[in-house]
């Protein structure tokens, strides 16, 4: 097979592996949500309210937007979608407990809002295995990766995060496949270039086994998410 042939094969494999990966963070995304509204404004919008993962502790994220919500409302309903079952009442707990101090003063509205949120983001990382290391500041960098997510959902095309995945994993893989390749070919008893051949190897391997596993498994709810990415870690 020439060249040629060779980069149009990788183009179409990873143009596949990118749409199944992309398929299933919106999976896992969509079996974590269900509220149509802004997070903004309050109003319906006709996407779900979904975020990846790493933005679920800040204060701008859904889980914080959606409390406030919930608060301003009245209805717990809101959040409960966000926390295990067996989590609902302690959160039910905290709900009513907040809605009745917040109407005392304007300091007291501040601290029962500030405990509801993190008593929140708290019980939901504890469902995903994660822990909770307080509440985040709104616009933390998150990448390119989540907000492109989120917009194709707003815009209904997937095209962009395709394009954002593809351009991602061809890189990671050009560069983890040079590294180990020129490190081929070393003498049985050069341990040196031998070591340094698996040092490039390893990770080389490790990479293309993480993007296969990823793009064949099924997607799962986010809750299990921390505990596949404890896998195969060396």
């Amino acid at each position: 097979m020439n060249s040629s042939a060779i980069s149009k094969s990788l183009v179409k494999l990873l143009t596949v592996v990118a749409v199944i990966v992309t398929e299933r963070i919106v999976a896992q995304m969509l079996g974590t949500g269900g509220w149509s509204v802004d997070l903004a404004t309050g109003s319906g919008l006709g996407f779900l309210a979904v975020w990846g993962i790493g933005h679920c502790d800040g204060l701008d994220g859904p889980v914080v937007q959606l409390a406030i919500k919930a608060l301003d409302s009245g209805n717990v309903s809101y959040v409960l979608p966000w926390v295990q079952e067996n989590d609902e009442p302690e959160i039910r707990r905290a709900f009513d407990h907040a809605v009745s101090v917040r109407k005392l003063s304007p300091d007291a509205k501040a601290l029962a809002e500030r405990y509801f949120f993190e008593t929140l983001v708290r019980l939901h990382r504890a469902g995903e295995g994660a822990p909770f290391t307080g509440l985040k500041p709104a616009g933390r960098d998150l990448g390119p990766a989540i907000p492109a997510a989120d917009m194709a959902l707003r815009d209904g095309s997937i095209e962009k995060v395709i394009k954002l995945l593809t351009d991602a994993v061809s890189e990671g893989l050009h560069l983890r496949f040079h590294a180990v390749s020129r490190r081929r070919g070393f003498a049985p008893d050069d341990v040196k270039a031998g070591r340094e051949f698996v040092e490039a190897y390893v990770p080389y391997i490790h990479y293309v086994e993480r993007l296969w596993r990823d793009a064949t498994s099924a997607a799962h709810g986010h809750h299990s998410e921390h505990a596949e990415e404890a896998e195969h870690v060396d």
